[in-house]
């Protein structure tokens, strides 16, 4: 048998070849791992986020702060349940449901998968629809949510469907819902129609906050332990020495979640002062980075932006200062804004701000008495930042005095008047 000799310069280039591609293949699973988790890879941007997508957004106007690829539809995991607690906030307002009624386990809640959050719920087992909402909302109970859905929409499908009618309803273009829970990675949402959820929340139901605050709950008095909030970054997590390092002042919701298919993901909301702000990440490394990376889109609204009035309520506004009416005892209105026009800017830098339009109702449809506070049109300001982006708002404007209706004689000469003024001009008009 031959055997074959590699002399000692030829063994060490071929041991110096297989170093370079160890080092080579090591490298390039480096930077993969760098580049993203198995949620899918980050995308650049200005502040450093590893994230595949996110958005900062004023709560009160919806005004964009900041945002990453936030166009783009992804699994968002159990944020998924901030849409199905929604559509029990809407069930409640609208008396088809109410927080004291009692909720009988379905098969189907009972057989939730027990490869995420749950209260271990049993067939037939009895709750409040309360206690199912906060189990949903602090422990993202995954089979606490398919009871509250199947009780609302026959099924967990038959809720499914409604969701989805529910997101074309608020205009949420990239939404397709496919479970109640997230656990299924074929629902998917983008950052800003996932925000623009959040903000329909807190504008329709501020009692949200109320039940995504609760950092603890204990679901049943048999059970030795109470549940507690995945959001570590409540405020009132500052005094638990396990988390307190990923609480923020002011915080207050939303929805955390995770599945290998999105990453770690993160719906939050912090107010301070006057300002309350929205954010959204997804696809962060870990359960402690989607804060972390939260904090750094708050650290950057908070220390860079501040709101300022740019025109104040009860304002004259030069181009429409009066509009005319019908039958009063004066033939005009003087106006004014009805509410002022805040915008988030930038600290130090002078708004550009214009006036971008206005429009008013027409003498048939202001016919007097006009009472002081009616609306009588519409103005629309834009504001444009240093990046170019413009952004409008639109305010009622409003009659600042009360005009009474004139009297029959008054009224009579006025269209005397009026008769011969048309007559005049219409001979004058023949020449």
């Amino acid at each position: 048998m031959l055997k074959a000799k590699i002399s000692p310069p030829k063994l060490r280039s071929v041991a110096i070849a297989l170093m370079a591609v160890w080092l080579a293949v090591f490298s390039v699973g480096g930077a993969v791992s760098a580049a993203g988790t198995p949620g899918g890879e980050w995308v650049d941007n200005s502040l450093g986020l590893e994230v595949s997508a996110a958005i900062l957004i004023d709560a009160d106007s919806g005004q964009v702060i900041y945002e990453v690829n936030a166009d783009a539809p992804r699994p968002p995991a159990s944020m998924t349940k901030l849409m199905t607690e929604f559509i029990v906030l809407e069930e409640i307002t609208k008396k088809s449901l109410s927080w004291d009624q009692i909720v009988t386990v379905s098969e189907e809640a009972a057989s939730t998968p027990q490869d995420g959050s749950q209260i271990y719920l049993a067939q037939g087992d009895q709750h409040s629809v309360k206690d199912l909402y906060i189990a949903m909302a602090v422990g993202s109970a995954n089979d606490a949510t398919v009871a509250l859905a199947s009780h609302i929409g026959g099924s967990e499908a038959g809720f499914v469907d409604k969701m989805n009618e529910t997101a074309k309803e608020l205009g949420l273009t990239t939404a397709h819902f496919t479970s109640a829970t997230g656990l299924l990675d074929t629902t998917v949402i983008s950052a800003r129609d996932m925000s623009k959820l959040a903000q329909t929340i807190l504008a329709k139901h501020p009692e949200f906050l109320e039940y995504s605050n609760i950092v603890e709950y204990k679901f049943r008095p048999r059970d030795d332990k109470a549940m507690t909030n995945w959001n570590w970054m409540l405020g009132d997590y500052k005094n638990n020495e396990f988390v307190k390092a990923y609480a923020y002042d002011g915080v207050d919701g939303m929805k955390t979640g995770y599945i290998s298919a999105a990453g770690y993901t993160f719906t939050g909301t912090v107010k301070r002062g006057d300002t309350r702000y929205i954010s959204v990440v997804m696809n962060t490394k870990s359960k402690e980075a989607r804060f972390n990376e939260t904090a750094k889109l708050y650290n950057y609204a908070f220390n860079t932006f501040e709101k300022k009035s740019v025109v104040a309520a009860k304002s004259v506004v030069e181009s429409v200062k009066t509009v005319k009416i019908k039958k009063g005892v004066k033939r005009s209105v003087p106006v004014v804004t009805e509410s002022d026009i805040t915008f988030t800017v930038k600290k130090g830098v002078e708004p550009k701000i214009e006036l971008a339009g206005s429009t008013v109702m027409t003498e048939n449809e202001l016919v007097a008495p006009i009472k002081a506070g009616q609306k009588v049109g519409t103005v629309t300001y834009k504001y444009t930042d240093d990046q170019g982006k413009a952004l409008e708002k639109t305010i009622n404007l409003i009659a600042s005095e009360e005009v009474k209706k004139a009297g029959w004689f008054k009224l009579m000469f006025r269209s005397i008047g009026s008769f011969f003024s048309n007559l005049f001009n219409g001979i004058i008009d023949l020449f």
